[in-house]
Order: C-alpha cells, then structure tokens, then sequence
C-alpha cells in the first residue's frame, strides 16, 4: 500500500513561493505516495511560540494534530516547521490530556522533506536536471532540531548537471531566525551580511536551501547587494521546477 502522506505546506510557501509545495508535492507522489494537503491548514504556531504566546501556540497545535493525525506521515518542506511539529509539540501539550498522546504521536512521524524522502523512503536519486554552480545554507533548526545535513547534498549528487560548492560556514545562521530578525535587526542584518559576503565568494550561481524564510532573507540581502546570486528552494531544484523566476524576482500567482 502505497504511504498517506499529509504535506504540510507552510505559510511562507503558502503565501510567498507556492511552488516550492508544487514541488514537493511532485517529489513525494514520485516517489509512490499519496499527497494531500488539508485546506484548513495555517501555521505550525511557532511565531506565536518563540513570542511567548503559549496559549495562541497551544491553539495551532491542536489544530494540526486534528487535520494531520490521520495521515501515515506527515511532511514539510521546511526544517523549522517541521521542527516545531516534532521536537516542540509533544511538550507545548504534555498537560492536556486529550492531545498529550497524539501530540506525540504526531511529532513521531514529521519529518522535513528531504529527510523523509532519503531517511524514510530510501531514495537516493532524483530525476532532475539543473546545469549550474550552486551552494547549500543549512538552515538552524531543519539542522540542529532534526539532522538534516547530508539528505539534501546526497538528493542533489544525482542532480544532472549540478556542481556544489560547499559554502564556507555553512552552518551559521543567516539572521532570519523567525521573529529574531525583528526582535533584534541589527543582529540579524550584520549575520545576512556576513553570509552574503560568504555566498558570493562561493563564485556560485544559485544558492539552495531548505527553508523558505532563511531564502527570503539571504535574498532580500544579496539583491541589496546587487550579487548575482539567484536563490531557490531545495526542492524547485530536486523536481525540475525551475523554469520561473528566481525567489525575489517576481510574484507568483
């Protein structure tokens, strides 16, 4: 039988780049599984978390514990909400007694998307093409929440075409950080700097990453810059959608 995946689409995706969840979409049915995304969805309730608003968090959850529970996983292409879903859920509604349990067993089968996809599927190719240079940022929490380091560079090695240039501190923050950027901006703006400097050194064409946000912000900061760096998201790249434009060179409808 073929797995029932629940794609967890993400606001930023939703709202901003709906064809990264296109994309995901196309790599998870692909690989044999049935996708569905539930209309209902909204957020995965971290702005309102890292903000303190427990009870506005404790909401959400609940809320994508009754769309997504049903499903045999659950899959986002983004690290930091499919973070949120598996390492904070469990904890955010250990006191309720009716979602202590499922909230775990929840958090037990979300996965970021090219984790799922080498972890739990077992691919190791793709079938897609991409001629051009490109680096890698891992973004914090798809990396320090969830291992998620080697999945992406092992999918993107079957890229025909594709060169990776491995980026100098690629493991550093980017300043996005969710509300951190507006919390502390001059933190934010020195570490995007920093990282565009690293990028462009890169001498590489596109940067790829696996969060929607980190992408928004190193773009927004190397078209500033005027660096001739396009920016997109991992998995535009591992399904062959990349016929349109670049994130942050025009809008989507």
């Amino acid at each position: 039988m073929p797995l029932r995946v629940g794609l967890f689409v993400t606001c930023l995706v939703d709202l901003f780049r709906p064809t990264v969840g296109l994309a995901a979409a196309k790599l998870l049915e692909d690989a044999g599984c049935i996708v569905e995304a539930p209309r209902a969805q909204t957020c995965c309730g971290q702005p309102a978390y890292n903000s303190g608003d427990r009870r506005t968090a404790e909401a959400i959850a609940r809320q994508v514990v009754d769309l997504f529970e049903d499903f045999d996983h659950v899959v986002a292409p983004s690290g930091s909400c499919a973070g949120m879903l598996r390492a904070h859920y469990p904890a955010l509604l250990a006191d309720d007694p009716a979602y202590a349990d499922r909230a775990k067993d929840l958090a037990a089968k979300s996965h970021e998307l090219t984790s799922f996809l080498v972890d739990v599927l077992k691919l190791d190719r793709v079938r897609a093409r991409f001629p051009a240079t490109v680096t890698y940022h891992d973004s914090c929490s798809g990396l320090r929440e969830l291992g998620v380091k080697a999945q992406p560079r092992r999918l993107l090695a079957s890229v025909e075409g594709l060169d990776l240039r491995e980026l100098p501190g690629a493991e550093i923050c980017c300043g996005f950080g969710g509300t951190f950027c507006i919390k502390y901006p001059e933190i934010s703006d020195r570490l995007v700097s920093e990282k565009s400097a690293d990028i462009e050194a890169t001498g590489a064409a596109t940067l790829l990453a696996g969060d929607l946000g980190c992408l928004l912000n190193m773009a927004g900061k190397l078209g500033r810059r005027e660096a001739r760096v396009k920016a997109r998201h991992v998995a535009e790249v591992l399904a062959g959608m990349t016929e349109g434009p670049a994130i942050g060179e025009g809008r989507e409808d």
